[in-house]
């Protein structure tokens, strides 16, 4: 989709962009071989600059380009072009203020490998493992996981950000995360009771009594949010796609899902 895009070009905008789009020009190729006659020749040329300035740009696999000339509503856009380099990342914590509460397991998923981070274990590798990857999307991690992260690391996590809490609201999904996934129809089994504040009493009973079930509960729970990330990503593009010309052709098909390498104790949750 995001060579199909013209709304990251200085100067236009949606109705600018659909004004191309019937004039049959679908791509960046299409304004270079099709002559848009009511573009001025100034406005035609910087077009063009701003073009050729993407074509590198993406050849150089540089996203962040793309996401300082696009609203954040549209950076579903340029999923596709670097899904390769995406993480789906999602933060359990003690509590709610980055100031004060600890984070307890990070689980990241990259659409091929699953990675947990444990506070007194490991924790401290999270820091060099997410510069690999140049897209970041979580479920309201703009408030929460990312201000945590950096706020625990000392670090600016400067990676292009899709939040999709404001994706989804915008396609009609609300109701946190686990609203959303139950609206698309994911099931979480035996995990579906569990919520945030399940998590900290997971961490604090395996804190007080060394219970391994509860600390494999906890991680179960963390990496279901972040495989169902990806999920709810590909759902949002999919849906996205319907307002442009491509609601067909772009779509985009879900993988299975992976084999989470941690189960949830069921008498550890009904205990909790």
């Amino acid at each position: 989709m995001l060579k199909n895009t013209f709304i990251h070009v200085p100067g236009l905008g949606v109705k600018s962009e659909q004004r191309i789009w019937s004039a049959g020009i679908y791509c960046w190729e299409d304004l270079s071989d099709k002559e848009a006659t009511f573009f001025s020749p100034h406005k035609r040329e910087m077009i063009n600059r701003c073009l050729e300035n993407s074509v590198e740009h993406l050849s150089r696999g540089n996203p962040n380009y793309f996401g300082a000339l696009l609203p954040s509503n549209q950076f579903w856009r340029f999923f596709p072009e670097f899904r390769e380099s995406t993480a789906y990342l999602d933060i359990e914590t003690t509590g709610l203020d980055f100031g004060i509460n600890k984070i307890t397991t990070i689980a990241l998923y990259d659409g091929k490998a699953i990675f947990t981070y444990v506070q007194g274990r490991n924790l401290d590798e999270f820091r060099s493992d997410i510069q690999q990857y140049k897209v970041l999307v979580t479920y309201n991690g703009g408030c929460f996981d990312v201000p945590f992260l950096e706020s625990h690391f000392g670090i600016k996590l400067d990676q292009v950000h899709i939040d999709l809490r404001y994706l989804l609201k915008s396609l009609g999904y609300t109701g946190g995360l686990k609203g959303c996934e139950r609206k698309a129809g994911i099931d979480r089994r035996d995990l579906e009771g569990l919520d945030g504040y399940s998590a900290v009493l997971l961490w604090n009973d395996f804190q007080r009594s060394k219970n391994s079930k509860s600390l494999e509960t906890l991680l179960a729970y963390n990496i279901q949010d972040v495989v169902n990330l990806e999920y709810l990503m590909i759902l949002s593009y999919n849906l996205k796609l319907g307002g442009t010309p491509f609601a067909q052709s772009h779509q985009i098909t879900s993988p299975n899902q992976p084999e989470i390498p941690f189960k949830g104790d069921e008498q550890t949750i009904a205990r909790i």
